[in-house]
């Protein structure tokens, strides 16, 4: 069907489409005309009138049938002929003759100059109009809106091309053929690019410098109602319409005062966001659209060519995207698997390298390990002949004799109370009475002055002792002269006494349950206990004093874990440990440790240090190196030991006849494992200020010349002079990005 602008019944009957071209008398003669059952005005030889399909202020239109075709036409008679209305038509004419032949117009295909009344025959297109397509399915998809457009743009371009300016474009103006492709119609209010003579176009499709009687045409109107087409058809009304804005100028007397409020409305309102909340837009065309409805003449898009220039710019862009994408994701890609294998060179150099270092060093370690419990062998072994060659001269057998089986009485009389295991606390006074007079007795001063020539010829012992077989401590000599004596104190509970791994739970223990065992029957290591004077670890070596199959006695000496073992070589970063693994309460007890050297001499160890355990390793994974936490890591004062140690093991033993027996004690050498691979990671560091000094410039690189290439593929600062003189500007790749996520409520 054929849109007709003069017949449209007032600017507030119609939601899309308000033509200003009509006086309320004329809109009031439409509708009276409208409402009226018609006759054709008259029969046109040729043609077969069907059926009416609309009447205005300043004609009717009737379908009919070309007798010699079959085709259907549109009859459009001027019924009154007044001067404004056979100027419509002889205008109208004019602009279609101009545009004969072109697809994107709806043609012209006779006209009746001399008729009564005056007709001319147009195309009929039964798909109607745009105005209906919209009343009927509401705002278009993006895609189908845009095709619409640009179609439209481009018969309008053909339209400016031949020097004709729609000036009245809107919905209602383009109509859709058979296969839905617009066509432009009613050219009623067009002008030639060289008529000076205002021309009104429709509200809120009519750009606002144009609702002016004094306006010369202007190509920058068509280019307003382009933007507000798309607008349209993307949002479902057109810009700036409202009740309030309707109101504001239907409320207006005069055409001129109703011209100057719609010039007011546009001017004065802030530019339309809608069609930028519309799934899928993007910034380019929402931007285009912005430029053909910019209240501003100068501020809009100076052509329809510029349009058509901006829609095929974001096109381009658009093809190109993918590529550009890919073109800049493929460095990164690759910078992405250089990175990779890189990263995974570096980690196998590093890895290995610090791995070959840790074989290395536990190899160090296991040897350091062996030489340390080798040099503990050989003073275990030293002490152990000390000890055995005591118990075993005849000297001390004698002198040991009379407390095996006193024949004195009175040396008898003293110690039978102090082995008696019914003896308590209660009878204190007396038994300090009792160990008195044993210390006094000659049979101990002659035992005591051995002992103590052996403090002499052992300077590293700390003190040497014999107690008779029930565990009374007969005579004793200290290295310390301010030790308090212990003569007459019964030592069966220990173990230096009876041999087994532990030592009794208490002397009253000891001496409620006895002991079982007897005295030792072989040279023995006891278990560590501390000393009363420093809270430090010693420990005993002791032997039976025999004569024959029969035991006298027990000699033992003590001797200081500090002195008993040192190892010369160790730093802070590299020492050795003293453990005792033997099964009880004190598994795993570090009775040596570096921190133990750096406390003041003389300062007793804090009790704190007793709860610190290490676990050994099994007998079967003594030569293998693990990374271990210092027990003392977590002391208030070895804190300096907070860091991963290799740790390496090796067992003390002592040759006993044609086997070693184990003693119970081990070695651990610790190695501070951040100091051991801290080459390996200064140079792992270099490699990787390196490596991210070479990725770096490598993405450097890349987004300089990706800058340089969008800069010139893009130029979004950059114009393109077209032939016509159209400046247009081109569409960065940014603003292709799509809108609908920027949706505000």
């Amino acid at each position: 069907m054929l849109s007709f602008g003069e017949l449209d019944s007032g600017p507030l009957m119609n939601p899309l489409d308000h033509t200003q071209a009509q006086s309320d008398d004329d809109r009031a003669r439409a509708q009276q005309l409208s409402k009226e059952q018609r006759r054709p005005p008259a029969d046109i030889p040729g043609y077969e009138i069907q059926r009416f399909l609309g009447a205005g202020a300043y004609g009717e239109v009737w379908v009919a049938m070309d007798r010699n075709t079959g085709r259907q036409v549109a009859l459009k008679f001027y019924t009154h002929r007044g001067g404004l209305d056979w100027s419509l038509l002889s205008r109208e004419v004019e602009k279609l003759v101009y545009l004969s032949a072109d697809r994107y117009v709806v043609q012209l295909m006779e006209v009746g100059w001399d008729a009564s009344p005056p007709y001319y025959v147009m195309e009929y297109l039964e798909h109607g109009s745009l105005e209906d397509h919209l009343q009927s399915r509401g705002a278009l998809p993006l895609n189908e809106a845009l095709d619409l457009f640009r179609e439209v743009a481009v018969g309008l371009s053909h339209a400016h091309s031949k020097g004709v300016l729609h000036c009245d474009l809107k919905p209602a103006n383009i109509l859709l053929d058979q296969d839905a492709k617009p066509r432009l119609a009613d050219f009623g209010q067009s002008r030639l690019s060289t008529e000076q003579s205002p021309s009104l176009g429709t509200l809120f499709y009519m750009a606002p410098e144009q609702a002016d009687l004094k306006a010369v045409p202007d190509a920058k109107w068509d280019v307003y109602a382009l933007g507000a087409i798309l607008y349209c058809a993307l949002v479902g009304h057109p810009p700036h319409r409202s009740p309030q804005t309707l109101h504001a100028v239907d409320g207006a007397m005069g055409l001129d005062e109703r011209l100057s409020a719609y010039r007011r409305v546009i001017t004065d309102a802030s530019a339309p966001t809608a069609h930028r909340k519309v799934a899928g837009m993007d910034g380019a065309l929402a931007n285009l659209i912005d430029r053909c409805l910019a209240a501003n003449p100068s501020q809009r898009l100076s052509s329809v060519q510029a349009v058509l220039t901006e829609l095929e710019q974001r096109e381009q862009q658009r093809q190109r995207r993918p590529v550009l994408v890919l073109g800049f994701l493929g460095p990164l890609l690759l910078l992405l698997v250089m990175s990779l294998f890189g990263w995974r060179s570096y980690r196998q150099a590093t890895v290995g390298r610090e791995a070959e270092i840790r074989e290395r060093a536990a190899e160090v370690n296991h040897f350091a390990a062996r030489m340390v419990a080798g040099k503990g062998e050989v003073e275990i072994e030293r002490y152990f002949d000390a000890v055995e060659q005591l118990a075993g001269s005849s000297e001390l057998r004698e002198l040991t004799r009379p407390f095996s089986d006193p024949s004195d009485a009175a040396l008898k009389q003293v110690l039978a109370p102090l082995s008696d295991p019914n003896l308590n606390s209660d009878q204190e006074p007396a038994i300090t009475q009792l160990r008195k007079q044993l210390a006094d007795h000659s049979a101990s001063k002659l035992l005591q002055t051995r002992l103590e020539a052996m403090l002499k010829e052992h300077p590293e012992t700390a003190s040497w002792f014999v107690c008779d077989p029930q565990g009374t401590q007969v005579a004793a000599a200290f290295r310390d002269p301010t030790a308090a004596s212990t003569i007459g104190k019964n030592y069966r509970w220990r173990t230096y006494f009876h041999g087994q791994d532990a030592d009794l739970v208490s002397e009253d223990a000891a001496a409620k349950y006895g002991t079982p065992e007897g005295p030792i029957t072989e040279p023995h290591l006891s278990a560590a206990f501390r000393s009363t004077a420093t809270n430090r670890w010693k420990v005993a070596i002791s032997a039976p004093i025999r004569d024959g199959d029969r035991i006298l006695g027990v000699v033992a000496l003590t001797v200081d874990i500090t002195v008993f073992l040192r190892f010369e070589e160790h730093t802070d970063h590299f020492f050795a440990v003293l453990i005792d693994s033997r099964p009880g309460d004190r598994q795993g007890l570090v009775l040596q440790h570096p921190l133990y050297e750096q406390l003041p001499d003389g300062e007793r160890l804090p009790d704190s240090f007793t709860q610190h355990r290490i676990s050994t390793f099994a007998p079967e994974e003594q030569d293998q190196s693990q990374l271990v936490a210092d027990p003392f890591s977590k002391d208030p004062l070895g804190t300096a030991y907070d860091r991963p140690w290799l740790a390496s093991q090796s067992r003390i033993r002592r040759r006993v006849a044609d086997r070693l027996v184990d003693t119970g004690l081990v070695i651990q050498i610790q190695h501070d494992y951040g100091d051991l691979v801290e080459p390996v990671r200064q140079l792992s560091r270099s490699y990787l200020r390196l490596g991210m000094l070479s990725l770096a410039a490598f993405a450097s690189i890349v987004a300089a010349l990706w800058l340089i290439v969008l800069r010139v593929s893009q130029a979004p600062s950059a114009t393109m002079i077209r032939p016509t003189g159209t400046t247009v500007r081109h569409t960065p790749l940014h603003e292709l990005t799509t809108l609908h996520e920027q949706r505000r409520d």
